[in-house]
């Protein structure tokens, strides 16, 4: 388990040209945990509960190593500051790229989950 995930953060540290920042190596966490947690649902759709339960256990073991995510909360209040900032003349793609593009300058990218984010700038959006 930790050969696979120092094995990306040397490459991530090769392909970058020097060493990989804490957020960096969070969202590699992040990645290898989800991979994980995919892999045991997999298993045990192909009846495979034993190794389902090494995956997964595997998985909760990086899950502890983690920070927590940003709240739904918080993601909210950021992004009604964002949307307030954000003029909202034109394209609605162009809008929703330009509230992504100051949220994530606002929080730290390996600290939130960007489908969440995404689900609530939409809906947020049409509010508006």
């Amino acid at each position: 388990m930790t050969q696979s995930i120092l094995s990306e953060v040397y490459a991530a540290d090769k392909s970058a040209g020097l060493p990989v920042s804490s957020p960096a190596i969070t969202a590699i966490l992040r990645r290898a945990t989800l991979r994980r947690h995919d892999s045991a649902i997999q298993f045990i759709n192909a009846s495979r509960p034993d190794l389902a339960q090494k995956e997964q256990h595997e998985a909760d073991i990086l899950a502890a190593f983690l920070p927590p995510l940003m709240s739904e909360a918080d993601i909210d209040r950021v992004l009604n500051e964002v949307i307030a900032e954000t003029t909202l003349d034109g394209d609605s793609r162009k809008i929703l790229g330009q509230v992504y593009k100051t949220f994530y300058s606002k929080v730290d990218k390996s600290n939130v989950d960007a489908h969440t984010v995404k689900r609530k700038a939409e809906a947020l959006l049409l509010n508006v």
